[in-house]
């Protein structure tokens, strides 16, 4: 009969922390704060389990991952063009995403869950991506730096 008590616990402690995951929503936008061709925000702190959705304000946007500038394991996404898509967060650590039709015009932006454990990689390898940028060369470094 002990068992009840024990699996009532179980799931209302399951409940809990199911219940503390929060939705956080980025725009993807051809003018903001920040300049043309721009995630707002660009940089999101959140929770392991927590969700970010991505809405398409303007056309012809989406968000997908960088494989190379995320936690080692994590989940990678690729969401369509003009789709909003929603992402749980599975890694701790920073993520590096991008906008693929407008990525050569620095359209990306910053996810960091809990502890920035992979900050310094992420800063190291990003190199190669910003080599590619025609404009807003120096947003990543400036989006990486407001990481602490």
């Amino acid at each position: 009969m002990k068992t009840l008590p024990l699996l009532v616990a179980m799931t209302l402690g399951l409940t809990a922390v199911t219940a503390q995951a929060a939705e956080h929503t980025v725009a993807m936008k051809n003018t903001g704060a920040e300049g043309m061709m721009v995630f707002e925000p660009a940089v999101l702190n959140v929770a392991v389990g927590d969700t970010v959705k991505f809405v398409p304000t303007d056309m012809a946007h989406n968000s997908q991952s960088v494989d190379t500038l995320k936690p080692a394991g994590s989940a990678s996404w690729v969401g369509a063009i003009n789709e909003p898509v929603t992402v749980t967060i599975d890694k701790e650590g920073v993520y590096v995403y991008q906008c693929a039709p407008h990525a050569m015009m620095g359209m990306v932006g910053v996810v960091v869950a809990g502890k920035p454990v992979n900050l310094e990689q992420v800063k190291a390898d990003s190199k190669a991506l910003t080599a590619t940028f025609m404009m807003n060369q120096t947003r990543l470094d400036d989006y990486l730096a407001q990481v602490k």
